[in-house]
């Protein structure tokens, strides 16, 4: 299966962007699907307050685990992880024009009446897994470097 699949239909089932992401890429790099649901399950809805896009968290996390810093001093991987951060957020935001939250969806989802905008106009359905796919290429691109 690939990775936008198992992180649409984690998605279908109703985790949050963040974890359907992160779990799509959760076994090839060490971690277990239900460990990347556990990790992953704060950030969703760009972290409960419309922030930073939780597909782009999931991602930044499944990043983290391929390219991270692990071992004390080791400043190279530090910062190629940086880089690769950066790299991805850039290329989110050229894709999407944005990888804040309300910016993508035109509305803050931290509040109540954001979220009822957001469900009344169907985003959570139509908006989120074209972010949650972007989100997905980009990474599985960086990690297959």
């Amino acid at each position: 299966m690939k990775h936008t699949e198992i992180a649409s239909e984690l998605f279908s089932k109703r985790y949050y962007c963040s974890q359907a992401v992160l779990a799509a890429f959760a076994e090839e790099l060490g971690m277990t699907k239900e460990q990347a649901l556990r990790v992953g399950a704060c950030f969703g809805g760009g972290m409960c307050k419309a922030e930073v896009c939780g597909a782009c968290t999931g991602a930044l996390m499944a990043l983290g685990l391929k390219y991270g810093m692990c071992e004390d001093g080791d400043y190279e991987s530090q910062q190629r992880a940086n880089s690769y951060a950066v790299r991805f957020l850039d290329e989110f935001a050229k894709q999407n024009g944005s990888y804040i939250c309300r910016e993508l969806l035109d509305c803050d989802i931290a509040t109540d009446e954001g979220k009822a905008y957001a469900r009344a106009k169907g985003l959570f359905a139509t908006e989120c897994p074209k972010m949650i796919e972007s989100a997905v290429l980009i990474a599985e691109k960086l990690i297959n470097e």
